[in-house]
């Protein structure tokens, strides 16, 4: 008898348990809309981007629309590699969203950094060419989006608008003078001026214009510089500190203030004046 209403008890919570509401599913239709737009939207923006390449430029929209069809997007986190030096070349990259480095390292673990790559660049493109592996490495500097063009539609592509062809010479050249230009900075300048030289490079690149100079907002570090200009931090650290002490740039909280008297110190503004 003492058993019984244990028993009964059992039997009139089960249901209340089994009857529990459970989360209403969102309904497929919304969800198939949801993605859809989405997807169009992704479409739209690979189209813009590639619109923006430089080597792509004056193609007809059927033309960009046939090369929107056949890129790959990936996406990568800030500090992971794209590419790895010796990987072998398969593709075309070009950044859709974020900044990546184009780096080599050497035995030790020190880093040069080629060049910072932004929307629109592209990178990978040598290994198209000869067949041999990567020779740097790229590691996104941000959340970054990129777009790969497989070796065989590039190449398939450039056999049918030479123009892309001779833009991309256009593309390769700059790149070789700019190389020049740094072989040349290493050889030739001391660490202040190459220094200055980058500081006001990325003033160009990436700063807001002021009336007293131009503002970098995402300054780059003391590490990242050394990578830069082909220095140990402690040099940079000991050069930085002087251009500031003599008011050659002000570094503000997160940001990095330019000023034109900086500008004006560069051989490079001469060039552009």
């Amino acid at each position: 008898m003492n058993g019984t209403p244990v028993a009964s008890r059992a039997i009139v919570a089960q249901p209340n348990l089994i009857n529990l509401p459970s989360p209403t599913p969102t309904p497929p239709p919304i969800a198939n809309a949801v993605h859809q737009a989405f997807v169009l939207d992704e479409q739209a923006r690979v189209r813009g981007t590639l619109a923006r390449v430089a080597i792509f430029r004056d193609l007809a929209p059927s033309v960009l629309e046939d090369l929107a069809r056949r890129v790959s997007i990936r996406r990568v986190q800030g500090g992971d590699p794209i590419l790895t030096q010796d990987q072998v070349g398969d593709a075309l990259f070009i950044v859709m969203a974020g900044r990546v480095k184009v780096v080599m390292a050497g035995e030790t673990g020190r880093e040069v950094t080629l060049a910072v790559l932004r929307p629109a660049d592209i990178f990978g493109e040598m290994a198209l060419f000869d067949g041999r592996a990567r020779s740097a490495n790229v590691v996104a500097i941000d959340p970054v989006t990129v777009l790969a063009l497989d070796r065989t539609d590039m190449l398939r592509h450039l056999a049918a608008h030479p123009q892309t062809a001779l833009n991309l010479l256009g593309e390769m050249s700059r790149r070789l003078r700019k190389a020049d230009e740094t072989i040349a900075e290493l050889a030739l300048c001391d660490v202040q001026d190459r220094l200055i030289r980058r500081l006001v490079a990325l003033a160009r690149e990436d700063g807001q214009e002021l009336p007293e100079g131009a503002l970098i907002r995402r300054r780059p570090t003391q590490q990242d510089l050394a990578n830069m200009v082909g220095a140990c931090r402690e040099t940079i650290s000991r050069t930085f500190n002087t251009l500031a002490r003599r008011g050659l740039i002000v570094p503000r909280g997160r940001s990095l203030l330019v000023t034109r008297r900086l500008v004006s110190m560069s051989p490079t503004s001469a060039k552009a004046a």
